[in-house]
Formats: structure tokens, C-alpha cells, sequence
């Protein structure tokens, strides 16, 4: 049985789904139930940061579960929080949606929200629910913190410095790939289940991707402060020329360093796609790419999950892919643009 929204309303909807919020961390002074939150950072700095969903445009209810979805909805965000070498605190939650969803659709949606919640520590504070004549919108704006003189911009690559990613990379493209074709394959068919066995790992990177706070703590514990950080969401080779453009200087990347795990080169090969081009320009990893000076070159290699890559250089050299043969290959930002006209 489905319950229709409109039979709680809208102050009814928002208490239904935040009856059960508590408040974990020190600075969420009062959480929903005024006009507005309360947050105390005395002696930090906060960091805000916002991301909209769009359904048909960031993803495709067709085949993400709305537990997933609200699972994703708030790593996006803590990764972000982690990119300026931060800790998240605090999440507001927005939501439109149409007359097709039930009370139901939300619960779940919620249930992925509060677990990605729960396993970061995180807040929810508030937010706002309304209709929509076009699906599902999500915007989360996430709060967190970091001490003064830690927080890591884009901007402050050096020469020479190195540059570091962790996990591995492609991973979600291919996910997203497989599902999208499984998707036209059984088009119109009810109750049929493709097969993903051995394809586990794409699909989860994909549906159910983790922010890598851990690797924040990680850096911290080894005393290595980035010169810069980004979060790979829209490709490598677009978050590398952020750093390189806003700190003025040029990179080499090697291609036989970059990290792609065995299941993504296995799918590549059966689309018939270049690796390497999935791996610079697939989007969605949400691993961090960042820089360090050539100092830490030790410290960083005993960290498990983290790889040396390349080298910043002087701008004028400009950006570049080293191939496996040694040819030098300039690097362009292709990966996904959302403002972008999709062709037929």
C-alpha cells in the first residue's frame, strides 16, 4: 500500500521523515524544527558546499535504487568537504518531486541518506520538500570544518611537487556504461533480472560511491599537508587542469601509473573502449587527486589506496599524458559536462 504525500502535507512530510534525527557533533547546536539551524565553529573554519540532482540529467531512476540515490546524494557532498582537506559536519536537505512518488519512495530515498549519515557522522539539520512538474530534484548543501591553517585549496601546486591519487579510476564510467546497456537490452520487459556476476564492483562504485575521508585521516596521521586537492567527479584529466590553471603551472601524467582495477579493464575491453581515455575522462570516481611536495615522496608511498602519478612543471610546458611507449599527448578536459546538449 502507498501513502500519497498529499495526505500528510508538507509540515507533515518533513516531520515524518525527520522525527528520528538526532544531533552527533558538537558544533550542530539545534537541527530541524525553527526557521533555521544553529551551528557553533568557534575556533575552526567552515566550509559549505552544494550539489543538485537532477533526475534524467544525474541519474536514471530506471535502474538506481532511491536508497541508493539518497546514499549517493550525500557522499557527493562529503567529498567535496574532504577536497579542501575538511571534515563534514552538517547536511540541509532539499527535495522537489512529483505526483508519481509516495511516502513510501521517500522513506527509502532517507534510509540511504541517514546511512551515508551515520558512517561519515554526520548531521541532518534541515531542508525543504516541494512539487515538481519535471521528477525528482535533490540539493544538499553540506557544512563541515577544518583547522585554519590546514584547509587545501586548488591553487597551490608547485613545481615539481608530486601528483597523488587515490583508489582507482574508471570505475564508475564502466558501471555507469553496463547499466545503460543492460538498460536498452531489457527495454519495455517486466520482472527480468540481468545478470552482473563478476561486474559487482563497477555497479557499486557506480550506485554507491564512498567519500575518502579515510585517506584524509590517512594524510593526516603521516603529517602531509597537500599544496592542493580536488575530488574526481567529473573525470582526471578536467580536475587536473583545475589545479594546474588556478595554481599557474604544468603536469605530467604517466600513463602506466594511473590506477584501474582488473573489473574495469575486463569491461572496457568488451565495449571496445580505450582504458585509458575511461580512466582520464569517466567521471564519478570521487577519489582525491592532489598534490605534494617532493618531500613527502616516502610518507605518501606508505599509505595504502594512494599512488604517485605524475609531476607538477613550469606552465609553459603545459599539460601532458606520458604514454606507456613515451609519447607525449596533450591533456584536454573531456570528461562530463552537465551544461552540455546531448546529441542525437
Amino acid at each position: 500500500m502507498s501513502t500519497e504525500i498529499a495526505t500528510l502535507g508538507e509540515f507533515g512530510l518533513i516531520k515524518h521523515l525527520t522525527d528520528s534525527l538526532s544531533l552527533n557533533n558538537e558544533s550542530s547546536l539545534y537541527g530541524v524544527g525553527d526557521d533555521a539551524a544553529v551551528l557553533s565553529y568557534p575556533d575552526k573554519r567552515v566550509l559549505v558546499t552544494t550539489d543538485m540532482l537532477m533526475e534524467g540529467v544525474h541519474f536514471d531512476l530506471v535502474y538506481t535504487p532511491l536508497k541508493h540515490l539518497g546514499y549517493k546524494s550525500a557522499i557527493v557532498n562529503f567529498s567535496d568537504i574532504c577536497a579542501m582537506n575538511g571534515t563534514p559536519r552538517q547536511i540541509t536537505v532539499s527535495i522537489a518531486l512529483s505526483k508519481r512518488f509516495h511516502v513510501e519512495d521517500l522513506d527509502e530515498f532517507y534510509d540511504g541518506l541517514r546511512l551515508a549519515c551515520q558512517q561519515y557522522n554526520v548531521d541532518i539539520i534541515g531542508g525543504d520538500t516541494t512539487s515538481s512538474l519535471t521528477g525528482l530534484a535533490i540539493s544538499i548543501t553540506c557544512i563541515g570544518d577544518a583547522e585554519a591553517e590546514k584547509v587545501v585549496y586548488r591553487n597551490g601546486a608547485k613545481e615539481t611537487n608530486l601528483i597523488c591519487v587515490s583508489g582507482d579510476l574508471g570505475a564508475a564510467y564502466m558501471g555507469l556504461q553496463l547499466l545503460e546497456r543492460e538498460k536498452a537490452v531489457f527495454k519495455g520487459e517486466q520482472d527480468v533480472q540481468p545478470d552482473f556476476t563478476g561486474k559487482e564492483y563497477l555497479l557499486e562504485r557506480q550506485l554507491k560511491p564512498e567519500a575518502r575521508y579515510d585517506i584524509i585521516k590517512e594524510l593526516a596521521k603521516h603529517n602531509i599537508l597537500p599544496t592542493s586537492m580536488i575530488d574526481i567527479s567529473d573525470g582526471l584529466s578536467s580536475e587536473l587542469l583545475h589545479i594546474c590553471t588556478q595554481s599557474k603551472v604544468g603536469c605530467r601524467v604517466y600513463e602506466e601509473h594511473i590506477p584501474i582495477d582488473y573489473q574495469t579493464a575486463v569491461m572496457a575491453e568488451e565495449f571496445n573502449m580505450n582504458l585509458t581515455t575511461c580512466a582520464l575522462n569517466g567521471g564519478e570516481d570521487y577519489e582525491l587527486l592532489f598534490t605534494v611536495p617532493l618531500t613527502s615522496h616516502e610518507q605518501v608511498q606508505q599509505i595504502e589506496g594512494v599512488k604517485v602519478i605524475g609531476h607538477i612543471t613550469k606552465e609553459d610546458l603545459g599539460c601532458a599524458l606520458i604514454s606507456r611507449d613515451g609519447q607525449e599527448f596533450e591533456l584536454k578536459a573531456q570528461g562530463w559536462n552537465p551544461l552540455q546538449e546531448k546529441k542525437d
